[in-house]
């Protein structure tokens, strides 16, 4: 088999110098292209040391033109509203599209154009995307993987970091019938990696360091996404409370999710509901009964760890927290092991490993 030819859009970031890296550990892929506009014309070991005697690549600008000429396969490891000008272009040209912004996970555009606050100019590809979780949504990008081996370029819109968090964090309990009412509360705690390489006055070391802050509080771009994601599972409207908060990790995120229980559910059939869930699933354990994930577990990985317990008190409440890497299972090894899928490979190459133990 001919190695995939890979180009990473926005490779300088955090998320897609993740994708470089991942993509070089894939023995199918190779990297022919990176991309950045500031950088283009130097060496990404010259950005990223780690990266001498490994990848000798030079970056460049992303022209789609030139994707296309070179790449079978982009990640678009780019902020929103980037991805509206370049995915149409490189979809035309034959391009299967891997995109990690926001641009294309929300169905309805003008849900996204209300959140995000800018038009969306190409929702007609929106019916054509599959949202990137494969542990929700398998099928759909087995569709895709047929669809390419027809010669179609197809798009994956691969969630969010806190999205992908809290839904595997509530999945179980709302897929079995174990949660009622409409509302699923999430906190969700992210390391300063996840606001990205750029530098602001709240992700400056001085004012990160030894201290913990809700942000976003009540309009959190993420809380649409996760609707969505959510009312697809239960197979009914659900509404969101979230509230993300930054705290003092280079990397790493723990989602906590609090949904009412049922009537006369027990804490056996929540956890039982759970480990059935996530029993066939290579990247996602569910933890033993009186166990909770912990970020260190999933450090650099693309693999996510579940726990989950019953509050049984006056108003039953099933409490679960899922922890991953906000780069890893958040972004990168995420939008890896969807291309995995669609590309025919197998889903764990170059995403499976345990983190390390120190």
């Amino acid at each position: 088999m001919d190695s995939i030819k890979v180009c990473v859009v926005g490779s300088t970031g955090y998320a897609g110098i993740e994708v470089c890296r991942l993509v070089l550990a894939n023995p199918n892929m190779e990297l022919v292209m990176a991309t950045d506009r500031k950088e283009a014309g130097t060496n990404l070991a010259d950005i990223y040391p780690s990266f001498a005697g490994v990848c000798d690549i030079e970056l460049s600008l992303p022209d789609p033109a030139v994707i296309a000429e070179k790449a079978d396969v982009a990640f678009l490891a780019v902020p929103h509203t980037a991805s509206l000008d370049l995915t149409p272009q490189l979809l035309a040209a034959g391009v299967t599209v891997l995109d990690l912004s926001a641009d294309y996970r929300i169905h309805d555009a003008e849900v996204y154009e209300a959140w995000y606050n800018t038009e969306h100019t190409s929702p007609e590809l929106l019916s054509q995307t599959v949202y990137g979780l494969p542990e929700l949504n398998r099928e759909g990008l087995a569709a895709l993987a047929a669809r390419r081996a027809a010669g179609e370029a197809v798009l994956v819109a691969v969630p969010g970091c806190y999205p992908t968090a809290t839904a595997l964090a509530a999945t179980p309990a709302l897929a079995a019938g174990l949660a009622k009412g409409d509302l699923v509360i999430s906190d969700a705690i992210s390391g300063v990696s996840g606001a990205g390489r750029g530098c602001n006055a709240r992700t400056h070391y001085c004012h990160a360091n030894e201290s913990v802050e809700a942000y976003g509080v009540a309009k959190h771009r993420h809380t649409p996404e996760i609707e969505q994601t959510l009312t697809e599972v239960a197979g009914r409207d659900i509404n969101v409370v979230f509230t993300p908060h930054l705290a003092p990790l280079t990397r790493g995120l723990l989602a906590t999710v609090y949904i009412e229980a049922a009537d006369r559910v027990t804490a056996e059939q929540v956890q039982a509901a759970y480990e059935e869930r996530y029993a066939n699933e290579a990247l996602v354990t569910t933890l033993p009964a009186g166990s909770m994930p912990q970020t260190s577990s999933v450090f650099g990985t693309g693999r996510a760890q579940v726990g989950v317990a019953l509050d049984a008190r006056r108003r039953s409440m099933i409490v679960a927290s899922c922890a991953i890497d906000n780069l890893g299972k958040g972004a990168a090894a995420q939008a890896m092991q969807c291309a995995n899928i669609v590309l025919g490979l197998p889903e764990t190459c170059a995403v499976d490993p345990a983190a390390p133990l120190v």
